[in-house]
Parts: structure tokens; sequence; C-alpha cells
């Protein structure tokens, strides 16, 4: 006796498998209607996980597109000896979303080396350079032409930022001789230097 062949439309025929590792052998076959019911169970959870990752509702929209463009174009490679649809299926969308996370820090880290770079110096850095390495000799100029006490004085108070009291310790001088030597060596840097009263 003949017997009919069993097809899909045929109501006496077992349903397909629907489980995802059976969608998942069905979409790599080019089934839309398995890709579509893929697409219904697992868009929520990419989404979720993705959301997760991203934080941001629309880059998370479409990055979890992306994932499930990428599980149907790439579901042939989908080997279930390596382990669950599922467990493939939110490994891509978790893979994609730090994807994304690198590509807008790298981006953002472009646009700020962008920015510093084309940042315009409001001066000339080279004649400020001149200008402050000569402002030094002749400040060391001038302090040569004091005495001994008075330049140890000037130059441990002003620029070793010690106390009067600590200077006249560290010379072994009275703290008036100090101060009185520290006034007059001002007073010869000042005329040195041409500053004006």
């Amino acid at each position: 006796m003949w017997k009919r062949a069993r097809t899909d439309l045929d109501p006496e025929s077992p349903p397909p498998s629907t489980g995802p590792e059976a969608l998942v052998a069905r979409v790599a076959r080019g089934d839309t209607a398995a890709f579509e019911r893929l697409y219904e169970e697992f868009s929520g959870t990419v989404y979720g996980l993705v959301r997760r990752v991203l934080r941001d509702p629309a880059q998370s929209e479409e990055v979890a597109q992306e994932v499930l463009v990428e599980v149907w174009r790439t579901a042939a490679r989908f080997d279930a000896e390596r382990g669950g649809a599922v467990a493939w299926i939110t490994t891509l969308a978790h893979r994609r979303a730090i994807d994304r996370v690198r590509s807008v820090q790298a981006a953002s880290d472009r646009d700020q080396r962008a920015a510093r770079r084309s940042v315009e110096v409001p001066y000339d850095e080279v004649a400020e350079r001149v200008e402050t390495r000569l402002e030094g000799e002749r400040v060391r100029r001038c302090l040569g032409g004091l005495t001994e006490l008075q330049r140890e004085s000037v130059t441990l108070a002003y620029y070793g930022g010690y106390t009067h009291r600590e200077v006249a310790g560290l010379l072994s001088v009275p703290l008036g001789t100090v101060k009185t030597r520290m006034r007059d060596g001002l007073i010869r840097m000042r005329d040195c230097l041409g500053v004006e009263r």
C-alpha cells in the first residue's frame, strides 16, 4: 500500500522541532519562518543583555538588531557540540556590546586627542620660553652683584622657602642682621632689574 509523503503542511506530520538548536539549524538552511520564531523568542533576551552593558536604550536597540542579523547570517557556523544555541546567541550579544563600548571609547579618545591638538595657544610659546630664560639670567646676574650674606639670605628665603628666623638659624647670624641684609639685598635687586617702585 502506498503511503503519502509527510510534509510540514500535512496535519498528520509531527510538528518540526522548535527548540533553540533546531531553530538555529533551520535558520542556517534559510528558513525565514524559523528566524521569525527565533527573533520573537530571543530579541528580548538579547536586548536586555546588551542594555546591561551599554545602558543607552537607542544604542542597545541598534546592537541587538546587529546581533540578530549576525545570527541570521552566521547560523551555519553554530556547532551544537560546542554549546547550546542560547549560549551562542548570548555570547554573540555580549561580544557585540563590548565591541560597541570599546568603539565608543576609542572614538571619544580620538576626539579628545584631536581637540587637544587643535587648541590654539593664545601666545607664542617660543617667545615665552626665551623671555623666561632671559629673566632668569637677569635675576642670576643681579644676585651675583649682592654681598654673600645678602645673596644667601635672599636665596634661602625666596627660593628655599625658609622664614627669616630659619634663615638666621641656617646662616648662624642674628635675626635682625638677616632682615637688614635681605632688605638691602632686595633693594639692590630691584635697582638692578629696573623694577619701578
